[in-house]
């Protein structure tokens, strides 16, 4: 409450900027927010000045200062309180200012030094222009400005590599953050630049370089786990699985211990880089996965890369720790890598179909099957009135509601007509032709009815309405083939005549449906039928799938089963039959 008084003023700010950074220090947190007490500090300044400045902001209000107030004594300490201010505004992103304010102490100090040339790194070239002000043996510091420009130095840096690579500008992102690599900060930063870096590769189209940098961060820091996921990510779409599931498999050992808690190996400096970098871009890359979601990743890609036995085993260990409260530990904003859980059920089926433990698979689609009957609607119309005057969501909102509403339920439809599915081929597999008609015929039902009840689908509904027609496609596929197994050839013919209506020219449908000709001894119909698709283009069969989506894994296997398995059997008969009645025709 004491009046300013110019004498005291250097002790005083001297108090300031080491009270600032004490209790910065002891927080341990990231620097949110305005730093009041610097803007306390400036206006005694102006104040003993004989000068006001309570209506600028902090901006002008540091270029009053730094215009207005000439006294020696009063630069070292209002520099070290300038270069906190520029700790305060990287961490809220304001590089602009950053430059901004070191442009103005540079040129308080030598007013004709000229400003950085066009081209160059403006912010930083600002803040290493600036001469650190010598320390005084009499006003100590807790630390020293000399130590915090080489921390701002790299922060800046930091954050502009950030920016840049958030705004597709790789090269330059790469530039900035190799540059902040090789500056003044803690091995904890250290290993998340290099991470940055290898993220950075990876979207310019260089995996190796990636790696090479993300293994460097590793070295440097094998606590950096979000490192070692990349690591995996970059293996994947270069399609080396055996070092992708290595790595996956290192990350969830590394995941279950209790990490060594990490001593910081900067103690000396209250002042810090991770204090001053925490933007969205960073948190995203650094995110980490939950043990879960990296068990999941294991036995997906165990299961596309053919690993049956593995892909068993992980999505079993994956079930397991649905009884640890997964839904409340796994984040639901979309980052996570986990799909909806009725789909893993029904993948874990598919392995288990694939080991040959068809009644485990039996068991599992039931389970997805009793939790999804309550929640599909009896009515799911396409359609809806918007008036709703009891609503207070405006129209845009009430639409995005009532869709994303039509899609969930779709998706209920989906998964237990799949749960069905998958139930028809465990039993056909077990020998139980019957059983399985049934389970076929559960499905294909299912989706009859949602057929009649529903009028066209929007666009935006068209995945799932995609989805569904395969399900149906390879129920009827499947209830045919069972029903040639009971000698039901009449039923069957139905069945894949039924398929073609759906899916035009699909190559195991056509193939059934000549079998199920020659079976009923209609050998020329099904020479014909055979004719007429041996000589349809595989190149428009081709587009015609191209044209559709890339099928759930949890449908990959039922799409493999269903493929006819004795084509050049059956073509070798017809082509029989076809000589022999042109030989008794020109007889």
């Amino acid at each position: 409450g004491l009046p300013a008084a110019l004498p005291a003023l250097p002790l005083e700010l001297t108090v300031l900027y080491n009270s600032l950074l004490v209790t910065v220090g002891a927080s341990d947190t990231a620097i949110k927010g305005e730093a009041e007490g610097i803007r306390q500090g400036l206006l005694r300044v102006l104040e003993a000045c004989g000068a006001c400045g309570q209506d600028l902001g902090t901006e002008a209000l540091w270029e009053k200062v730094l215009q207005e107030v000439t006294m020696e004594e009063l630069q070292a300490p209002l520099h070290c309180l300038g270069a906190l201010q520029a700790a305060w505004w990287l961490a809220a992103s304001r590089l602009g200012s950053v430059a901004g304010l070191f442009q103005l102490l540079s040129t308080a100090e030598h007013p004709g030094r000229a400003h950085c040339s066009e081209g160059q790194n403006e912010l930083l070239s600002v803040i290493k222009a600036w001469c650190v002000p010598p320390e005084g043996a009499s006003l100590p510091l807790v630390q020293s400005a000399k130590d915090l420009k080489e921390i701002l130095c790299t922060a800046a840096a930091f954050l502009q590599g950030l920016q840049e690579l958030e705004a597709g500008n790789f090269p330059t992102a790469l530039s900035r953050l190799q540059e902040a690599a090789g500056g003044f900060c803690s091995k904890k930063i250290l290993a998340q630049i290099y991470t940055c870096l290898g993220c950075c590769a990876q979207r310019m189209g260089k995996p190796q370089t990636a790696l090479q940098h993300l293994k460097q961060a590793l070295q440097v820091d094998f606590q950096c786990l979000p490192a070692l996921s990349h690591v995996a990510a970059v293996y994947h779409e270069l399609g080396e699985t055996d070092a992708e599931l290595q790595a996956l498999t290192l990350l969830y050992e590394a995941l279950g211990k209790n990490p060594p808690a990490a001593a910081s190996s900067s103690p000396y400096f209250l002042m810090q880089t991770e204090l001053l970098v925490h933007t969205p871009i960073l948190t995203s890359l650094l995110r980490h996965h939950h043990p879960s979601e990296v068990k999941y990743l294991l036995a997906q890609r165990c299961l596309r890369d053919g690993r049956v036995a593995d892909a068993v085993e992980h999505y079993l260990d994956f079930l397991s720790l649905l009884q640890e409260g997964l839904q409340q530990q796994v984040p639901l904003d979309g980052s996570s890598a986990l799909p909806r859980i009725p789909e893993v059920f029904l993948e874990a089926a598919s392995a288990l179909e694939q080991a040959g433990r068809h009644q485990d698979a039996i068991t599992v689609c039931e389970e997805v099957i009793s939790r999804t009957t309550d929640l599909i609607p009896r009515v799911l119309p396409v359609e809806e009135r918007l008036e709703q005057p009891e609503c207070s969501l405006p129209g845009a909102e009430l639409a995005g509601a009532l869709l994303s509403r039509k899609k969930e339920s779709l998706c209920c439809l989906t998964w237990r007509a799949a749960g069905y599915l998958h139930q028809g081929w465990a039993w056909a597999k077990l020998g139980r032709s019957k059983e399985a008609v049934t389970q076929f015929s559960r499905g294909h039902l299912e989706l009859t009815v949602f057929r009649s009840m529903c009028l066209p689908m929007t666009e935006n509904l068209q995945p799932e309405v995609e989805v569904l027609q395969k399900i149906r496609l390879l129920s009827l596929i499947g209830r045919g083939m069972q029903f040639l197994e009971l000698g039901r050839h009449k039923e069957a013919l139905l069945d894949f005549q039924h398929s073609l209506q759906i899916s035009p020219g699909d190559p195991a449908a056509a193939s059934y449906l000549v079998q199920a000709l020659w079976k009923l001894n209609r050998k020329q119909e099904a020479a014909a039928q055979w004719q007429k698709f041996s000589h349809s283009s595989p190149r428009d069969d081709g587009q015609q799938q191209g044209q559709g989506r890339s099928l759930p894994l949890y449908l990959v296997s039922c799409l493999e089963q269903a493929m006819f398995p004795h084509s050049e059997l059956l073509a070798r008969s017809i082509q029989d039959y076809l000589g022999t009645a042109a030989q008794d025709t020109s007889s």
